[in-house]
């Protein structure tokens, strides 16, 4: 399982998209260009000490990204608010990269179109959207609650 941010635009939720990968050893794709430099504090802030343990790949762009995709024959599951299903209603597969938008604009055509599979999570009436990484741990955890990809339980 692999955890995939477009372009993203906040530092904060680039840096707790590190430390939610560190803690469930999952990877994270950093599709650039980011809308800030990569050193920002508050990515360090964010992601406090876990950044060193997590697991990070960084594209230069999205036809990199996409062709090493491709290449391992890994869905690409796009979460959108334009999605065609549920998220609940998808069988997740243990090689999936779960892909996520930027936060001003989305994914764009582009990115649709080469999804497998384009996922929404459903809000209440009248909400528009979840804050990205509070949507990647929701998605993230009913993917690995499906594959049975959660790390073992160790005593604190």
């Amino acid at each position: 399982m692999r955890l995939a941010l477009f372009q993203p635009d906040i530092p904060q939720n680039l840096g707790a998209a590190l430390r939610l990968g560190a803690c469930l050893g999952v990877a994270l794709d950093v599709i650039e260009p980011c809308g800030f430099p990569l050193s920002d504090r508050a990515v360090r802030r964010a992601a406090m000490d876990y950044a060193a343990q997590a697991m990070v790949d960084r594209h230069a762009g999205w036809t990199d990204f996409l062709t090493l995709t491709r290449a391992s024959n890994r869905r690409l599951v796009l979460f959108t608010t334009q999605g065609a299903r549920p998220f609940g209603d998808f069988a997740f597969a243990e090689d999936d990269v779960l892909l996520f938008g930027r936060e001003s604009a989305g994914a764009p055509a582009e990115v649709h179109a080469a999804a497998d599979a384009r996922l929404f999570i459903p809000l209440v009436a009248g909400a528009r959207s979840l804050n990205l990484v509070s949507a990647a741990s929701i998605a993230l955890g009913e993917a690995l609650r499906q594959t049975g990809g959660f790390p073992t339980a160790v005593a604190p």
